[in-house]
């Protein structure tokens, strides 16, 4: 086999490089490449093309994504979420009810400002670099979809959320919006994607899986 797709499970505290960096090593071949890239604090779904798999990388950008996301309620961070440094408090406690008749809002067709913290380009430089300089850029907001918003648990000031959207969406700012339509700040303290496009978290690889494999090429899933 000269290519194929490899359906990892994205440890947390590695970046989305540091994964094809890694699968470079045990593969031993340099033509490595990821259809959705995952910030460092998250875990899950990421695609990962192999060999001559990496001409399909853009073909396979999936358009939809699902995500699972623990929420902080009464404190906001400059990243949005827990890895920056504390930018605002709130003491106004709010109940199940009172989080989960804001969904409604917040579903469909729905206009978003990307997070400083984020590596979109403007002008040519990443916002994140703009943001660790102390800069503050002015975002045009962009269309996303968000199919759907599930509450998974609720025991204040912590949820958990299942979240289906369209790719572009940031959840750390939907999460923070969410909070601020119920009239208090929010964080995500956790994020892990379940679902890109076709590929679900239950086909997924881990590390240990392909070191432990006596030939991880076997592994490989063709190209559909």
């Amino acid at each position: 086999m000269d290519g194929g797709i490899l359906i990892m499970d994205k440890p947390s505290g590695f970046t989305s490089f540091d994964v094809v960096a890694k699968l470079r090593g045990i593969f031993h071949i340099k033509r490595i490449g990821h259809t959705g890239t995952l910030d460092p604090m998250a875990t899950g779904v990421l695609v990962v093309c192999v060999g001559t798999a990496t001409k399909a990388v853009n073909r396979l950008t999936a358009s939809d994504k699902v995500y699972e996301a623990g929420i902080r309620f009464g404190e906001k961070y400059d990243t949005g979420d827990i890895t920056g440094k504390l930018s605002a408090r709130s003491d106004m406690a709010i109940t199940e009810q009172d989080f989960r008749q804001i969904f409604d809002r917040f579903t469909g067709d729905i206009e978003q400002i990307p997070p400083m913290y984020s590596a979109k380009k403007v002008n040519g430089k990443r916002l994140y670099e703009y943001a660790r300089e102390g800069i503050e850029v002015e975002r045009s907001p962009e269309q996303i979809h968000i199919f759907s918003i599930e509450l998974l648990s609720f025991d204040y000031p912590h949820a958990r959320v299942r979240i289906h959207c369209s790719k572009g969406t940031y959840i750390r700012t939907l999460i923070e919006d969410l909070a601020e339509g119920c009239g208090t700040v929010a964080t995500m303290e956790s994020l892990r994607r379940t679902k890109n496009g076709d590929f679900s978290i239950e086909d997924a690889l881990t590390f240990d899986d392909l070191t432990d494999s006596s030939d991880p090429w076997s592994l490989l899933l063709p190209v559909p």
